[in-house]
């Protein structure tokens, strides 16, 4: 039999195993906690790579869609140096094959930029000294490469002789171009002509006016120059007042609300309409009478649309506004002045009265209204505007081509159609009846803007914004006469003489 001494000698040994046993086991559960802690921070790490990685190549996808053309054409950019030390600048061309600007090459090795049609696409086309505004900023970066043949290239560094820079073919027509120009006459102001289809644009035009030639000898005068602006392209950084033009914004506005039918609508016109002591007054105080809503757009019945503004209210004109790219960023790839709308938070009936017959606080640009016109010409869908055509190089060989794309859909296709017709009432029977009796179909809206010059006077801008077709083709064209009169006595003569030369 074991003794007392063994029986404990035993006790210890088992006791000792034991504690062995559980001080493995904890040594274990502690190992496999660190190896989970570990793992655990090999996992945020690698999630934390993969998350940079990610973010790098989402950035790099946006960079090459959205900044890459900004960043590269940017005149703080050094790496143009480095091109204007290899390659001889590329021309730009018209649609219709007319050189726009080019660079000459003199004796001493110098150059020049010429541009032939001098003050014609000034603001459009832009400048290349001082700076670089218009379709020269643009395209900088194309028409500072060249894609002529490789062993030419090698061949001319090897010689230390310049490359040609690609050609950039527009999508600006000549013709339209120096009709615009010359019906636009003295008249300060602009004309956009686009092609509502492919959002190609035809013809900008915006005066005063410069030289581009010499916009280095004239560059202290046209910086100083604050009473005309003569660099500013008003066709897309003009803020104005839309006028009656806006009344299609509230007309989208009616046709989206609850009573919006057309058909019942009805208003007595006694040729002003007063509230709160604040009167809206129709051109000239004419009475209309008794209207319906086609008459009444037709007319552009100032005392009904005061009085629709009321009864929408703030939130529907805004909504309708914003759905039109009212305070939002356009889909244009130069400079340009978002426009603005602001009935502010607590508008009183003077403020919607003003605001739905496009006075108040709105202002917007030919550019902006070019855009609308265009989405209702084209079923409620805004194609995305541009301006150049293809990429070529020096041997009219196409190094890249632009392919058209929808931008947004603006409205519906019934909204589209109901506008369309209340704007060919327009020209049927309306303020801009001058554009019926031609082979092709026109429809609009005029517009006489008022505002307050510089002595304290009222002056009104002469407003069209509208469209032409025919069974082949559609165009639209906005204008603007600044301070000129009505929309009718002004601004639609000139868009006849465009649409006119288009069709004809």
């Amino acid at each position: 039999m074991m003794n007392l001494r063994d029986r404990r000698d035993e006790q210890r040994r088992w006791q000792d195993e034991k504690r062995r046993e559980q001080q493995a086991k904890l040594t274990e559960r502690r190992a496999r906690e660190a190896k989970k802690i570990r793992n655990r921070e090999y996992t945020i790490v690698s999630y934390f790579f993969v998350c940079i990685f990610i973010s790098l190549v989402v950035y790099m996808v946006y960079f090459e869609l959205e900044k890459k053309d900004s960043i590269i054409n940017s005149p703080y950019n050094t790496r143009q140096d480095q091109f204007e030390d290899r390659v001889v600048r590329g021309s730009i061309l018209s649609a219709d094959g007319q050189t726009l600007a080019y660079t000459q090459v003199n004796e001493d090795e110098t150059e020049t930029r010429i541009y032939p049609f001098n003050n014609l696409f000034a603001h459009i086309v832009g400048y290349d000294s001082n700076g670089k505004n218009g379709l020269e900023s643009l395209a900088n970066f194309e028409l500072m490469t060249s894609h002529d043949g490789y062993v030419k290239q090698v061949k001319n560094e090897m010689q230390e002789t310049k490359n040609q820079g690609d050609n950039v073919v527009t999508t600006l027509n000549t013709s339209l171009q120096q009709t615009a120009y010359d019906a636009l006459g003295d008249n300060q102001g602009a004309v956009v002509v686009m092609d509502p289809k492919s959002g190609a644009v035809l013809a900008m035009v915006s005066k005063p006016d410069f030289n581009p030639n010499t916009v280095s000898q004239d560059w202290d005068y046209l910086t100083s120059d604050s009473s005309n602006s003569s660099l500013l392209n008003r066709a897309t950084q003009g803020a104005y007042p839309p006028g009656s033009v806006f009344k299609i914004v509230t007309t989208l506005a009616y046709l989206r609300s609850e009573n919006g039918n057309l058909d019942n609508f009805t208003y007595t016109c006694d040729g002003s309409i007063t509230v709160d002591d604040h009167t809206i007054s129709c051109y000239d105080g004419e009475e209309h009478g008794t209207e319906d809503f086609e008459t009444a757009f037709a007319e552009s019945c100032n005392s009904a649309f005061a009085n629709l503004g009321m009864e929408l209210g703030a939130k529907k004109l805004t909504s309708a506004a914003e759905s039109l790219l009212f305070n939002k960023k356009l889909p244009i790839s130069i400079s340009y002045n978002s426009s603005k709308f602001d009935l502010g938070d607590h508008p009183g009936n003077p403020l919607l009265m003003q605001t739905s017959i496009g006075q108040g606080n709105t202002l917007v640009s030919p550019m902006h209204m070019a855009l609308i016109v265009s989405a209702i010409a084209n079923d409620g869908v805004l194609m995305k505007p541009y301006y150049i055509q293809q990429v070529q190089n020096v041997n009219g060989d196409v190094v890249s081509k632009t392919k058209t794309s929808e931008y947004k859909t603006l409205m519906t296709k019934e909204e589209a159609s109901r506008l369309k017709q209340l704007m060919q009432e327009v020209v049927n029977r309306g303020t801009a009846s001058a554009l019926s009796g031609e082979s092709y179909s026109a429809a609009g809206k005029t517009g006489s803007a008022e505002y307050y010059g510089s002595d304290g006077s009222i002056h009104t801008h002469s407003w069209f914004v509208g469209m032409a077709e025919n069974d082949e083709s559609q165009l639209v064209v906005a204008v603007i006469a600044e301070g000129a009169g009505t929309g009718s006595s002004v601004a639609v003569p000139i868009a006849h003489q465009i649409f006119n030369q288009y069709y004809y």
